[in-house]
């Protein structure tokens, strides 16, 4: 096939990660189909964003520089001891995103009839001609490529690396609140606002950082409080909380509003008796806190045949890096630019030799951050 001929991608997974892949593509003249599980669609599902430097270089090759800008600056990083008191400081500034405004960005640049919700996939399956993707209905779609977007559990994965696709639980989830700033108690915001906060103790890691509002409204008064609350939280704890919120004992997360109420009441206790009275009220304030457990996953391969890994699909890091979004934007940059300069197959190869790499060093840096935190054993 022509380098510059159009091809037919497939994209599985809707989140950031495939918006990223799927705006360049189309960007780029190729026809692209993203099947997204959910069927309302993934907005207002995020948090928060530490700005990185792929992300900056992502929205300028998409002209939306302006985008960039929608952020709320920490002018200093500090650190509270278990009494509330800062203990260390670093007039530092440092920028957080908004991770709904982003997939709201990378959203409009798809067009509509692309974007398809409600199409859960159960399996991808390739030659070295073409790629076809089976739905959970039993319906196929064949394309030129596929690119597997589809997150921690992708199911896409099992097309390329068979041998080797399960994440390791590394024994700690995360527990994540979103609140409007006015939200929380004065005493926790002449604390918080403004800064980049942590604290770490003996059996827990925490932090706290303004983002822009639901809308990208970075003004006084209208941005929202993100916390990040690292706890150790056993295989066996994790799947009877899983099974006790009406999911699976395998599922990995709870979005908004998911977690049972006496869970939330022990989490609320928890933070009493574990944190600095600020952090302790900024998880009070969250009505429906969500959970993310985190795993390690280094692939074998990223590619395979007609199949390509992208994102947390490929490689999983731990969120101590705040590179998640960022290496999935590198991701989809190298894989776009390697497609408009050679055939599938050797474009491929490039994109493998580049990104695996580039995700095996981030998810070793994960790695010793973790164990530096002592949360796992």
């Amino acid at each position: 096939m022509d380098v510059q001929a159009e091809l037919n991608i497939g994209v599985v997974g809707g989140s950031i990660g495939g918006l990223f892949a799927a705006a360049l593509l189309t960007r780029n003249g190729h026809r692209v189909t993203v099947l997204e599980r959910s069927r309302t669609g993934l907005a207002r599902r995020g948090a928060g964003l530490v700005a990185q430097q792929e992300l900056y270089d992502l929205l300028d090759v998409v002209n939306r520089d302006a985008d960039a800008r929608v952020g709320v600056v920490a002018r200093e990083r500090i650190t509270l001891d278990r009494d509330g008191d800062i203990v260390y400081s670093d007039p530092s500034p440092q920028t957080q995103l908004s991770w709904d405004h982003l997939y709201e960005v990378f959203r409009s640049l798809v067009p509509t009839d692309s974007y398809r919700l409600g199409r859960p996939v159960a399996a991808v399956h390739s030659t070295e001609q073409a790629a076809t993707v089976e739905l959970q209905d039993g319906s196929r779609q064949q394309f030129d490529l596929v690119i597997g977007a589809d997150g921690v559990n992708s199911v896409t994965r099992l097309a390329v690396a068979p041998e080797q696709h399960r994440n390791e639980y590394v024994g700690y989830v995360t527990w994540r609140g979103l609140i409007p700033e006015d939200e929380l108690p004065l005493t926790a915001r002449r604390t918080l606002l403004e800064r980049f906060a942590f604290y770490n103790g003996p059996r827990a890691h925490m932090l706290g950082y303004l983002v822009p509002g639901p809308a990208g409204e970075i003004s006084r008064g209208h941005r929202r409080y993100n916390w990040v609350w690292y706890r150790r939280l056993p295989e066996d704890d994790l799947e009877r909380l899983m099974l006790d919120s009406g999911k699976a004992a395998d599922h990995v997360s709870l979005a908004p509003g998911e977690l049972p109420d006496d869970a939330r009441q022990r989490l609320i206790d928890a933070a009493s008796d574990e944190l600095p009275e600020q952090f302790a009220q900024a998880v009070i304030a969250e009505r429906e806190p969500f959970l993310q457990a985190i795993f390690d996953y280094v692939p074998p391969r990223m590619i395979r045949n007609r199949v390509a890994l992208l994102g947390d699909a490929a490689v999983v890091v731990r969120p101590h890096t705040a590179m998640g979004a960022a290496k999935a934007a590198g991701d989809a940059m190298a894989l776009a630019a390697a497609l408009q300069n050679a055939p599938v197959p050797v474009a491929l190869a490039r994109y493998q030799a580049d990104r695996l790499a580039v995700g095996t060093a981030i998810s070793e840096y994960g790695r010793r951050l973790g164990n530096s935190l002592q949360l796992a054993h």
